[in-house]
């Protein structure tokens, strides 16, 4: 039960249990009930929908949106919390927790994560999938990233995530936080932050500053992609030179592909100047810049 979620609950438990957060595991317990309750809500949970929950934490948000949605797949890292949450939710039919780790590697979620989600969602007339997480910040980017690359593709995300991600993933062109996650998360969804939250939420208390964010994915927009692990490839590319002038990142990043005679086809044909930097570059620029790169390749 979400009231159970206070500082005085969580530290008699863990001192009855006989065990502490684990650092490792980017456990930071979120302890204000009203943002508990606020990422719920932001969500718009109805039985129709498939919560994925990375993190169980003690289960009292997992509780929560038993009650409201159709089924709650939640992924619990720590066997010892684990044991402890299974408590929380003993009572609901409808929560499957896995207790592992959510990805495989860095860049793949785990293939139990992803059938387990599948079978859920396909034993539910019309479902959906939905990601509502207190995120562990070490995983927050995978986490995300990596859900666009699936089926079924989540129709929402909304996370507790930490507040230079979440400034990084809204970036406008131009600015410092402007990155490839924004435009990998920009090309295919729209996102808002809905809370800045101070350190003082959580326990044990993080060293940074975290917020709600809430990721609406759009197929509008990504039916724009003709080759979604090109486009990836090519953004991550020219940003780990972001720095250099366009025509220097973009060889760089595809090199193995394309002589710089090509490139400088490519800039000219979408009339960019060759000194300019990638973080100038739009989503949508990004998108038809990995078009052409694509279409020069089949040449």
């Amino acid at each position: 039960m979400t009231e159970r979620q206070t500082l005085s609950y969580l530290q008699q438990r863990f001192e009855l249990a006989r065990i502490q957060p684990q650092t490792r595991f980017g456990q930071n317990f979120l302890i204000d009930l009203n943002l508990v309750q606020l990422i719920v809500k932001t969500a718009e949970l109805g039985p129709r929908d498939v919560v994925l929950e990375v993190g169980t934490g003690m289960g009292s948000m997992t509780s929560l949106m038993a009650r409201q949605a159709g089924h709650v797949v939640t992924i619990e890292i720590d066997r010892n919390l684990a044991a402890l949450a299974r408590y929380e939710f003993e009572k609901f039919d409808n929560v499957t927790l896995l207790e592992q780790d959510a990805l495989k590697s860095k860049n793949k979620l785990h293939p139990t994560v992803i059938e387990t989600v599948q079978q859920a969602v396909q034993s539910i007339p019309g479902g959906r999938l939905k990601l509502v997480a207190n995120l562990p910040y070490n995983v927050a980017t995978p986490i995300l990233s990596n859900l666009l690359d699936i089926e079924p593709w989540p129709v929402r995300m909304v996370a507790t995530i930490q507040r230079e991600m979440a400034e990084r993933i809204v970036a406008q062109p131009r600015s410092k936080d402007y990155s490839a996650l924004s435009i990998w998360m920009q090309a295919q969804c729209r996102s808002d932050i809905v809370r800045l939250m101070p350190p003082s939420v959580f326990w044990p208390r993080p060293k940074v500053e975290s917020a709600i964010i809430d990721i609406r994915p759009q197929k509008v927009l990504r039916d724009r992609l003709q080759d979604r692990e090109q486009f990836h490839q090519l953004i991550r590319g020219i940003f780990i030179h972001r720095r250099k002038f366009l025509r220097s990142a973009l060889h760089s990043a595809v090199q193995e592909h394309l002589s710089k005679s090509d490139v400088d086809d490519l800039l000219a044909t979408m009339e960019l100047d060759a000194t300019a930097r990638a973080e100038q570059l739009s989503p949508g620029q990004m998108i038809e810049l990995s078009e052409l790169v694509r279409q020069k390749r089949l040449q």
